[in-house]
């Protein structure tokens, strides 16, 4: 496999500099991405770099994953128009651990020569004195060079620290020690990483006359000018404390034609001819989504697992008609509330519920689901109330048996209507 080709027809490739294809072709090379800690779980746009990352390996070089806990003390300018908080080296080193434990769901860290590292820069840079910074890196590059970088020149005017402007310095050690101490040639990341990625290239052939290489993917975009992996909520999080894995799944699942048309080369593992024929195949009924849910399907299972992948499946089937009470009584509370997150929820007490509450004083009286008890017949009469995804008449009573998760009823007016009765 032809690690820039694949590259290339998936459209991850924005900037390359001179010669790293044919270094790339001549023997087995050392790459790395760096991952500055901020969080302790990745977030959907670290995929593009973990990919990058993951198609280096399956072409035969060898990945490194940089967690940066001395830059993520710094904070990088590039893309950002005003100064991050710092962050403390307990919490950084939290970070860390979780992000490691993230990247072992994509790489392979167990076999062979290639098989994929993990490095922290806190680890090189912990120990280095001001002053042995300054001799050993500050002295090679120029005010000049490093003001030409468009992450320095966006930001003289709102005002940049020094700490910041020093950030690509911090960044080009870290190419310099990794090509000291892993032979690593190769530095990768979105194209707002290009100034800090060839400030390590230069400083290298500065101080060793060494060659080095830069890489980079198009910063991800929406094609409604939207940002990618940006929801109402914010970050679409790897983690299911921070993206519930029903949530995961419907992100990609809501994701334009055209959107999906280029995520599905970036994101996934499918050939070239594999993408092809699904391509054709969905253009023939779009309606049906193929594209959105194949990609769902295989990026769900990769960073949640088969299980959560198809609980993910059938808590979206129930807003869409295809839930029944026993789905219901299926899905984990946290997971139920993720579905019917946002729909009203009316307060009731437990021990009411219980003893019955008959369905006309529920829809009028304890909730305001129906606006009177005339209203409640009426939508009786019609068939358009269901209670936990059944049909219901005017006979229906609340047992504790329809409690969800001891907790909730599921009351459904029309096709598209939901409310929730909270037993309390």
């Amino acid at each position: 496999m032809n690690f820039v080709e694949e590259l290339r027809w998936r459209g991850m490739i924005h900037d390359m500099m001179p010669g790293t294809e044919e270094q790339l072709q001549k023997e087995m090379t050392t790459g790395y991405v760096g991952i500055d800690p901020t969080a302790d779980s990745l977030h959907i746009g670290h995929l593009v770099s973990i990919m990058m990352l993951k198609h280096l390996q399956l072409a035969g070089h060898k990945p490194i994953a940089l967690v940066g806990g001395a830059t993520g003390m710094i904070g990088d300018p590039s893309g950002k128009s005003e100064e991050r908080n710092l962050l403390s080296e307990e919490v950084l080193r939290h970070n860390e651990q979780a992000l490691k434990k993230q990247l072992l769901k994509f790489l392979d860290f167990d076999k062979g020569e290639n098989r994929a590292e993990i490095v922290n820069n806190y680890d090189w840079m912990r120990d280095f004195t001001f002053l042995g910074f300054l001799r050993e890196v500050g002295k090679h590059l120029s005010i000049n060079y490093m003001m030409a970088k468009d992450s320095v020149k966006k930001r003289l005017e709102t005002g940049i620290s020094f700490t910041e402007f020093t950030y690509q310095l911090v960044q080009g050690y870290d190419f310099l020690h990794l090509f000291h101490t892993k032979n690593c040639k190769l530095q990768m990341g979105g194209s707002d990483q290009w100034g800090n990625i060839t400030t390590g290239t230069e400083l290298i052939r500065r101080k060793t006359g060494g060659e080095a290489y830069a890489l980079t993917c198009p910063l991800i975009t929406k094609a409604d000018g939207g940002k990618f992996g940006k929801t109402e909520k914010g970050n679409v999080w790897l983690d299911p404390r921070y993206t519930s894995p029903y949530h995961f799944y419907q992100f990609w699942l809501n994701c334009s034609d055209e959107d999906t048309g280029r995520y599905i080369k970036i994101f996934s593992l499918f050939s070239r001819e594999e993408i092809e024929a699904l391509t054709r195949e969905h253009q023939k009924a779009p309606h049906q989504r193929l594209l959105q849910k194949t990609l769902a399907k295989d990026i769900t299972v990769r960073v949640h697992g088969q299980e959560e992948f198809e609980m993910a499946v059938e808590a979206s089937g129930i807003l869409f008609g295809k839930g029944t009470t026993q789905t219901l009584k299926k899905l984990p509370e946290e997971v139920f509330l993720s579905v019917f997150e946002g729909v009203p929820m009316h307060p009731v007490a437990a021990s009411e519920v219980e003893r019955g509450i008959d369905i006309v004083d529920l829809l009028a009286e304890k909730t305001d689901i129906a606006k009177s008890r005339g209203e409640a017949r009426r939508m009786l009469k019609e068939g358009s109330v269901s209670i936990n995804k059944e049909k219901v008449n005017g006979d229906f009573v609340t047992q504790r048996e329809h409690l969800i998760s001891g907790k909730y009823i599921l009351v459904q007016r029309g096709k598209k209507n939901f409310f929730l009765v909270k037993a309390e």
